[in-house]
């Protein structure tokens, strides 16, 4: 499950992001929606524990992030958050298979070889883990995060702009990966997007959308599909 009240980021010479409060149930769907600039990306860091808000609380899968600090934080992310970000954020240093071995390093778990060959293998990469990130195309490098995303099975998968560089075959077969895992775990699923290919993928989902608050803090954001 995701919570959050009175959540809100400070940027230093700019009023700050108010954002509604949400309550997502475990299991839960929530697209996260609006223009450039608007917070999608900040939600989804404040969400994840990688940004401290300047004000309100977050609970994400029964934990209270401000109880948590550093090194434990850290751990219970790595376990707990399947995170996609824009920026890939794949170590050139390393292979592809040895960059999703880095999730078992960073959640303190011994590393599965064969679950990282399955996790690859649905997203059509499954041939590529001897490569490096330099080596691969824009969309085989998103491909990549997606399995490295949701190779621990978490119990939340944030996902900012998933589909941006896949074709529609890819694209289709990276939101059903990220809704058979949800499913197989029930997990509780973010999206923060622009793509109408992942609403219509996502019929029925709770929607937190941006363009209504702006920097206003509204809290009539969140509306139903």
């Amino acid at each position: 499950m995701i919570r959050t009240q009175g959540l809100a980021c400070n940027y230093a010479g700019a009023q700050p992001l108010r954002f509604p409060d949400v309550d997502l149930p475990q299991g839960g769907r929530l697209l996260v929606q609006g223009r450039s600039g608007s917070g999608k990306s900040t939600w989804l860091s404040l969400v994840a524990g990688l940004r401290t808000p300047s004000a309100g609380q977050v609970c994400v899968a029964g934990q209270a992030l401000t109880d948590l600090r550093g090194s434990a934080l850290d751990a219970w992310r790595a376990r707990a958050i399947g995170f996609l970000p824009q920026r890939l954020h794949l170590s050139h240093a390393l292979s592809v298979h040895d960059n999703l071995a880095l999730a078992y390093f960073a959640a303190g778990l011994p590393r599965d070889d064969a679950a990282i060959a399955q996790a690859l293998h649905p997203l059509g990469v499954g041939d590529l883990g001897a490569r490096y990130p330099a080596q691969l195309s824009g969309g085989q490098a998103q491909r990549v995060a997606l399995a490295r995303a949701v190779l621990l099975r978490p119990a939340v998968l944030l996902a900012d702009e998933p589909t941006a560089s896949l074709d529609d075959e890819a694209a289709a077969q990276a939101l059903d990966l990220l809704q058979q895992c949800c499913r197989a775990c029930g997990a509780s699923l973010v999206v923060a997007t622009h793509d109408r290919r992942v609403h219509q993928a996502l019929p029925g989902a709770q929607v937190l959308d941006l363009n209504e608050i702006g920097l206003q803090g509204n809290q009539d954001g969140r509306k139903q599909l």
